[in-house]
């Protein structure tokens, strides 16, 4: 996958397209990502311990990989990421828009 822990990205469908957020997760194996802020979901938490409180606690939710696009942070646009491999031989991220190196 070409999206990274810490990338910025964009939801392009589903309920919460458009939104933003940091993604906080990648989960390889079923090629799903967890972001920051989008589809939430609301679980009920029995209280368990004397003193502990229950309620409704709201969590993120993986979303399928290909459903978002990491946003460059350069110019600000929604891109698709391309490799190139830098002076040293190293394999380097870069944003198919403005060709900027990404991290």
């Amino acid at each position: 996958m070409k999206i990274r822990k810490g990338d910025t990205v964009q939801v392009l469908s589903g309920n919460d397209k458009g939104k933003t957020g940091e993604v906080l997760e990648i989960i390889p194996k079923t090629e799903k990502v967890i972001v920051k802020g989008v589809n939430l979901r609301k679980k009920h938490v029995k209280p368990r311990k004397q003193g502990e409180e229950g309620g409704i606690i709201s969590s993120e939710c993986a979303i399928h990989s290909s459903k978002v696009n990491v946003v460059c942070p350069k110019c600000g646009k929604v891109t698709k990421i391309g490799y190139e491999i830098d002076k040293d031989g190293n394999k380097v991220r870069v944003c198919k828009k403005c060709n900027t190196k990404l991290n």
